[in-house]
């Protein structure tokens, strides 16, 4: 079992910057797949970033993008500290929804990585309001 603990959501204006953080149990962390999502009102839960498992390093894995965020944010992790992040900058009001963690075992292909349903371990989310 992993369970998974999203922080860092607030309230920013456009342009702004915040970083979130999903802190996860185990000892295998760095064996996992992780990825971010998010949902906003009335629309599906979409495709934010992921990192693949990075092996023995400590903070390697190959990252994916949705194109609506590629270049303003970034993912990685941190195995020492069993966490991965997500830094958002030059955030747009669209950016605005609650953002969840997720994470699976079965070293998925990057395909897999973009599809929640591959995911096996969510967080409870947090909230990113951006103001215009």
């Amino acid at each position: 079992q992993v369970q998974l603990v999203e922080s860092g959501g607030g309230l920013v204006q456009a342009g702004g910057s915040l970083r979130l953080s999903c802190a996860a149990s185990g000892r295998t962390f760095s064996s996992l797949d992780m990825g971010w999502f998010r949902q906003a009102p009335g629309k599906e839960r979409e495709f934010v970033a992921a990192i693949s498992w990075s092996g023995g390093s400590w903070s390697g894995g190959s990252t994916y993008y949705a194109d609506s965020v590629k270049g303003r944010f970034t993912i990685s992790r941190g195995n020492a500290k069993n966490t991965v992040y997500l830094q958002m900058n030059s955030l747009k009001p669209e950016d605005t929804a609650l953002y969840y963690c997720a994470a699976d075992y079965s070293r998925l292909g990057a395909q897999a990585m973009r599809l929640m349903a591959e995911y096996d371990y969510w967080g409870q989310g947090t909230q990113v309001t951006v103001s215009s």
